[in-house]
């Protein structure tokens, strides 16, 4: 019988919390106050401006309508503007402020630092092989999350 410590979904959530810890200790050394989430956010719209937070929602694999929370908090900092779609009346656009842009210059590469550490018990072949397997794992069972990422040329 196996061992719980030893399941797969007890392996994945305390990787995910490490995850979580490293990212908040990488961006401490910045000015940049933002979470895991909120960088995810902030990043896709500045690759997609003009995308609405359902679609955004689905870029970053985030329930639907928790997204407003994390965007509330990004306008709120000066990260994101949010203004009325002129295509669909009902939705709204967002847009990476130039406060938003210098913030995600400022903390990418403490991110980025944060992924290397992530990996750091593997050599490259491991994290590359590693990363391939996340990548096929979630895959298989995407559509089972509550908020399934859509792949972008999907979105919208």
């Amino acid at each position: 019988m196996q061992e719980t410590n030893d399941m797969p979904g007890h392996l994945i959530r305390r990787l995910q919390q490490a995850a979580v810890a490293i990212f908040y200790r990488e961006v401490a050394e910045t000015d940049v106050d933002v979470s895991p989430v909120q960088f995810a956010a902030l990043d896709a719209v500045s690759k997609a401006p003009g995308i609405d937070q359902a679609t955004l929602a689905g870029l970053i694999a985030y329930d639907r309508t928790t997204i407003t929370g994390v965007v509330d908090r990004l306008v709120a900092k000066g990260y994101l503007q949010r203004t009325q779609s002129e295509k669909d009346r009902r939705a709204k656009v967002l847009k990476v402020t130039e406060k938003g842009q210098a913030a995600l210059l400022q903390v990418r590469p403490a991110v980025m630092a944060a992924q290397t550490v992530m990996l750091r018990g593997l050599d490259e072949a491991e994290a590359e092989a590693f990363m391939t397997l996340l990548r096929k794992a979630l895959g298989a069972v995407n559509e089972l999350s509550r908020a399934p990422m859509v792949a972008r040329e999907n979105a919208g």
